[in-house]
């Protein structure tokens, strides 16, 4: 009974310490995307990268994709790595998405922006 009422205590506890870990890398993630200038992207891994957590770009997605929809985290400076928007072309995330980067003047050409034009290099 004792062994059971512990596995479960330590099982929450580890629980408790592996999501304040990823709160912790995912707000590095947003601390990153938030020193992206405007006029400039920058692709999942490249954010992952600059946040110490190579390897992770599609972490990095995620930690975008949790964001409120009020926030003030220029998400929309986030491409993949062929240089694409990585929504869906018929979603309203993409429209807005496409939308956003244009208006700050980056070029958007048959769906893709060149990332050697328009990539941040910090």
């Amino acid at each position: 009974m004792i062994s059971t009422e512990l596995n479960k205590a330590l099982d929450e506890t580890q629980s408790k310490e592996a999501s304040a870990e990823v709160k912790i890398k995912r707000e590095s993630i947003w601390q990153v995307v938030h020193m992206i200038p405007s006029g400039k992207v920058a692709t999942y891994g490249q954010v992952a990268a600059l946040a110490g957590l190579p390897k992770a770009a599609r972490f990095a997605g995620s930690s975008l994709k949790g964001l409120p929809t009020a926030t003030r985290i220029p998400w929309h400076r986030v491409i993949n790595a062929q240089g694409r928007i990585s929504l869906p072309p018929s979603s309203a995330s993409y429209q807005e998405q496409h939308q956003r980067l244009t208006q700050e003047g980056v070029l958007i050409r048959n769906g893709k922006v060149v990332l050697k034009d328009y990539q941040w290099e910090p």
